[in-house]
């Protein structure tokens, strides 16, 4: 593994740790009030995107840390449907 995917794999874990406390606290107290549910939208588009180009770019931190991230965002989406105001 060269420098740069190392540089890459502290990035992704970094940002993707720094996501999931929001996951866990909007799971744990179900209050969804703060959350937008366009920006959770495109969010997890963007985050979509990343992924796709970090296969095609055959980029491992890519992958994982965007993999992980879809993962938390899309739990974030399906809160804000599920817990919103009725």
């Amino acid at each position: 593994m060269n420098y740069i995917e190392i540089i890459g794999f502290v990035a992704a874990f970094l940002t993707t740790a720094a996501f999931l406390p929001q996951v866990y606290q909007t799971w744990k107290t179900k209050d969804v009030s703060s959350l937008s549910l366009p920006m959770l939208l495109l969010f997890f588009i963007g985050i979509f995107a990343w992924l796709i180009y970090g296969v095609l770019k055959n980029s491992p931190s890519m992958i994982f840390a965007n993999s992980i991230t879809i993962v938390s965002s899309f739990l974030l989406v399906y809160f804000k449907i599920k817990y919103g105001k009725k």
